[in-house]
């Protein structure tokens, strides 16, 4: 079990770095991570995107790498934030592969590594969560946090938090002379819920909505989808700041930048769901003169191989837990396209999310994306991937789309809260929005038995549980966003009216 990170610690760790730089300038790259919550691909203007407007997330594409292919292996936020700062997949995390759970103490995480290699590190927004790290830790796995400011935002509904201003007044002056920087910027947008009109009042256009395929292509929809882009938006001017100060005082060249989210947008069918929207994530990275600029990547990238990306480009030792791959070689590649051809598939998966089912039972399902195809394998067709109809399908956000869609109760009812069939198979490149299930066409009985084959030999050499004959783990992880929320819960209710 790793040892709780106390404030004594840190502080004598920073002492002895700051002790030892006295004698040799400290040229270790300073990292700002910006991560949204709830920001999906495609919707950056690098990526095509016309309904909303990234200009810092493009600056970065532009002066550094854009992704094509960045993915987390579980599209929610908890278990995706546990990857990314411990560095191993969702099923290697014990009770870190749910929703609204229990930190999983047994892990190290790379900003507690940071700490202790004298780098000064911060938060601002949201780290880790949600669930409950303060009986574990001193301070959330992402780092010790740094709020002093607050701003007015565009819209009720967002956090006041001036996540910007945080980082350039309250945290950058607290640092050593010399000492580098590790700072976690994490916005609480474009999380729900929103200001209801809000892009049409800020002069968005219906017409320039991008609505998906699963969805109807109705006003409801597009104005949803305008609000969405308005927070989007707000994420993306933070960061610009951000930049803005580092290259102002002559620190931006020597700052690997990265810009990123958790999952997809808050809408049915795509945050917390097994579908392309939903784990495919947008990325650019900017790191001086150390990466050639304007290079576009097609590699597999996963959330938890920025841990050891991080690590190794500050000359800190990989973790023994750590099970991604770091991508430095990528980055300072000098081509775009395919850099390592290894890195061309990618699983993904989820257990228990929200809950709101029957026993407070999870939705397990695991998948396998490679460059053409995604095939995804639900193990329990009998339950509602959404969850209940009776509770609310909760783990969907409440929202304009999901409204509608549920009143209509047509075939866009079925897509987005139907149950699935055991085996989905869908050709990436042909159907980005996974709408037609190739699964049961005879033609693909070979593929099927190839990619079922392949990803059940990876999850196993993963360690996952629910291959190696540990499946019943997974219901016994404690929720603790609420037990009013419980099915028990539900049922009581329902019983006492």
């Amino acid at each position: 079990m790793h040892r709780k990170i106390t404030p004594t610690a840190t502080f004598l760790a920073a002492f002895l770095f700051a002790a030892l730089c006295n004698a040799a300038e400290d040229t270790r790259p300073n990292i700002l991570f910006c991560i949204a919550d709830d920001w999906g691909w495609p919707h950056a203007g690098a990526y095509g995107s016309k309904f909303v407007e990234t200009p810092s997330f493009d600056r970065l594409a532009e002066e550094g790498v854009l992704f094509k292919n960045c993915f987390t292996s579980n599209p929610k936020c908890a278990p995706c934030r546990a990857s990314i700062t411990t560095g191993r997949n969702s099923w290697q995390l014990g009770r870190g592969v749910a929703h609204f759970n229990r930190w999983p103490e047994e892990f190290i995480t790379f900003p507690d590594l940071f700490m202790e290699a004298g780098y000064h590190v911060g938060l601002t927004g949201k780290g880790w969560g949600p669930g409950n790290w303060k009986d574990y830790r001193d301070h959330n796995p992402a780092g010790p946090i740094y709020e002093k400011f607050q701003t007015k935002a565009p819209g009720k509904g967002m956090s006041n938090k001036d996540y910007s201003r945080n980082f350039i007044e309250h945290f950058l002056p607290q640092r050593e002379e010399g000492q580098p920087f590790l700072f976690w910027l994490g916005t609480h947008e474009p999380h729900r819920g929103y200001e209801a009109g809000n892009g049409l009042r800020r002069g968005k256009s219906l017409a320039d909505a991008e609505v998906p395929t699963f969805y109807p292509d109705n006003s409801t929809v597009r104005s949803d989808l305008l609000d969405y882009a308005i927070e989007v938006e707000w994420y993306d001017t933070h960061v610009g700041r951000a930049i803005e100060h580092l290259e102002k005082i002559g620190e931006l060249e020597n700052t690997i930048v990265v810009m990123t989210s958790d999952h997809g947008m808050p809408f049915p069918r795509v945050k917390g769901q097994i579908y392309e929207m939903g784990y495919h994530l947008p990325l650019s990275v900017r790191w001086g003169s150390e990466v050639k600029a304007g290079r576009v990547v097609d590699d597999f990238i996963n959330v938890r191989d920025f841990a050891p990306t991080f690590l190794e480009a500050a000359g800190i030792d990989i973790h023994s837990q750590i099970t991604g791959k770091s991508f430095v070689d990528v980055l300072k590649a000098k081509k775009s396209g395919v850099i390592d051809a290894r890195r061309n598939v990618m699983l993904v998966g989820k257990e228990r999310h929200d809950i709101g089912r029957p026993n407070d039972w999870g939705y397990p399902v695991r998948a396998i994306r490679t460059p053409e195809f995604l095939y995804v394998f639900n193990f329990e067709t009998d339950r509602w991937p959404a969850g209940n109809p009776e509770t609310g399908y909760r783990n969907v956000d409440n929202s304009p789309t999901k409204s509608y869609i549920l009143n209509s109760f047509n075939e866009y009812y079925t897509m987005n809260f139907g149950k699935r069939p055991e085996r989905e198979l869908y050709q990436i490149v042909d159907d980005p929005d996974c709408v037609e299930n190739l699964a049961y066409n005879p033609e693909n009985e070979d593929l099927i038995k190839e990619l079922h084959k392949r990803l059940m030999d990876m999850l196993k050499e993963e360690g996952d549980p629910r291959l190696n004959g540990n499946a019943e783990f997974f219901d016994t992880i404690e929720y603790v966003g609420g037990k009013g929320h419980s099915w028990d819960s539900w049922v009581k209710h329902n019983e006492a009216k």
